[in-house]
């Protein structure tokens, strides 16, 4: 629950310390004085928008603390502990505006984003505004305070998650169907491409085989030449050959050595370089005993590859990548081909996804019917205890797969009678802005009770009620607060006079300057505070009578 809230330089409050209690705190004070100004500070706490203005003139900054405890809010605690920002005791939210319209925001000391602010508020307080009536009137609010009553977050986060994966579905459909006709005529000059390619048959490496066997072939005749020329030089040759010159050589370096030991690797050189010699002789007369000179086959190189050629320049690629080029277009009309079964495929998962969809759609809807049903009688008692003792209240909750979105597929509406022999109606035909006051009030008390928030505010959600109806509206705001922390910004004595505890705020100038103070009465103090709010200035005995009568 809220324990303390501290207010620094905030539009008219210059400076406020205040400690809270458990149970249902009424707070009161002169129209104008600024009731809602501590609501609206904290609301800065719990991630509200802020801007410059909200910084008291002559201030440097707004700063603004709440302090939390946790014993009964183990959400809160959890959430905490997952982003590391957990303090073991309380949990306190501070909030800074500096007079530039910059903000910071703290959790239990750590700079935090407001988004932050945000996540743990919806953990510790829930906010009834004077206008939450107003809302009622539209059908996706409607939707929300059934679903906040029935609490079946599970069902909720199971329609959405389903929801979400077949639109991510739709999409990828969309995007391929979008792009099937250039995806056709892709594939049709591809498989041309290929069809060609594939009919040549060119293996990887092939050029350069073709390139090198074309070359040798077209250089025969020479080679011959060269290689005869090269054998007689070397062992052929009748008079001068290099194998019957180096065999002399090898035989004078031979008697050399016998006279002098130091030529002897001369001797070693000179019959290694022989011994190479007659290799050579052999590894070439072994090539020209194998070169065949075939004009038949040289016509085929010739052909082919002047093939690679003319299709290397159609596909604009060099020859030598035409292999590889082939190989990228073969992938390609597959991955197309893959687009197409992909297509199928979606088509199939998209089918499945809606259906899962709506039998996740059906089973929210069960729950919000048989829900409905329960918060149709609470609230029908409710506005009869509210003066409406004829009143009927009953929620329509119409299944249609064709409006579904992320919250089901569900058309919620809320229907009234507020005199016997009318039908029940939509309520914003019939419900006068009184009714509508206490069918919203009574829904919001309903569902505050359902909902495991630790502290709740009701800033002036008893507007257009007066009388008997604000003696019952009190009492049902007490009975809340007998198990939650209750906060009743009220003009209404009969619901001021039900708190367990009373607030009074007043407006005041001090050294030219208004200044807006809040402080918690004594029983006496809320004595004349109750009985100002029911006489206005002239207060007699008797209305301090009536005022000691509401508090007791």
């Amino acid at each position: 629950m809220l324990c303390q809230l501290s207010i620094n330089n905030f539009a008219i409050v210059r400076f406020l310390e205040l400690d809270f209690k458990a149970g249902m705190t009424t707070i009161t004070g002169e129209t104008g004085a600024g009731k809602s100004i501590a609501i609206d500070a904290l609301g800065l706490c719990l991630g509200n928008r802020s801007d410059a203005n909200t910084v008291r003139p002559g201030a440097s900054k707004t700063e603004i603390s709440a302090r939390f405890t946790l014993h009964d809010v183990p959400q809160a605690k959890r959430w905490l502990e997952d982003n590391d920002l957990d303090n073991e005791e309380d949990c306190i939210l501070r909030r800074t505006i500096n007079s530039d319209g910059r903000s910071r925001a703290y959790i239990n000391g750590n700079p935090v984003p407001v988004t932050q602010l945000k996540a743990i508020g919806q953990l510790l307080i829930g906010i009834h505004g004077q206008h939450a009536h107003h809302a009622m009137l539209k059908s996706e609010h409607q939707l929300t305070l059934l679903d906040s009553y029935a609490n079946h977050k599970l069902l909720i986060d199971s329609v959405q998650a389903s929801y979400q994966r077949t639109k991510h579905i739709e999409n990828e459909l969309k995007q391929l169907e979008l792009a099937q006709q250039e995806r056709i005529a892709r594939k049709q000059l591809l498989q041309y491409q290929v069809e060609e390619l594939n009919e040549f048959n060119l293996g990887d490496g092939e050029f350069r085989d073709i390139e090198q066997e074309h070359k040798k072939l077209a250089n025969g005749s020479e080679l011959i030449d060269s290689c005869q020329a090269s054998l007689a030089l070397l062992s052929e040759h009748e008079d001068h050959n290099v194998e019957s010159l180096l065999n002399k050589v090898i035989q004078l370096a031979d008697n050399l050595q016998t006279m002098d030991e130091k030529l002897a690797p001369v001797a070693s050189m000179l019959n290694e370089g022989l011994i190479q010699i007659q290799e050579s002789r052999s590894e070439i007369e072994d090539y020209l005993s194998r070169l065949e000179l075939d004009p038949e086959h040289f016509a085929h190189l010739e052909a082919r590859l002047s093939q690679v050629m003319q299709l290397a320049r159609k596909h604009h690629v060099a020859p030598e990548d035409l292999y590889s080029h082939h190989m990228a277009l073969k992938n390609e009309l597959a991955m197309l081909s893959d687009d197409e079964t992909r297509l199928d495929e979606i088509r199939q998962e998209l089918a499945t996804s809606q259906q899962a969809y709506l039998t996740h759609a059906q089973k929210l809807s069960q729950s919000r019917q048989r829900y409905a049903k329960e918060l149709d009688k609470l609230v029908t008692r409710s506005i009869h205890e509210l003066n409406m003792p004829k009143g009927k209240f009953t929620i329509a909750v119409n299944f249609n797969p064709d409006m579904s979105n992320s919250l089901g597929c569900d058309q919620v509406e809320f229907l009234v009678s507020t005199n016997p022999g009318q039908p029940l109606q939509p309520i914003a035909k019939v419900a006068s802005g009184g009714e509508l006051s206490r069918i919203g009030l009574g829904i919001q008390v309903i569902t505050a009770k359902k909902v495991a928030t630790p502290t709740l505010i009701f800033d002036e959600v008893d507007v257009g009620i007066s009388g008997p109806t604000a003696a019952v509206v009190g009492r049902m705001l007490r009975s809340l607060g007998e198990s939650t922390q209750v906060f009743c910004v009220t003009h209404l004595p009969q619901v001021a006079g039900n708190g367990h505890q009373h607030m009074f705020v007043n407006k005041f100038n001090k050294g030219g300057q208004t200044e807006t103070t809040m402080k918690p009465l004594d029983k006496e103090q809320r004595v004349n505070e109750l009985a100002r709010l029911l006489a206005g200035d002239i207060i007699t005995e008797n209305t301090l009578a009536n005022a000691r009568e509401l508090i007791q």
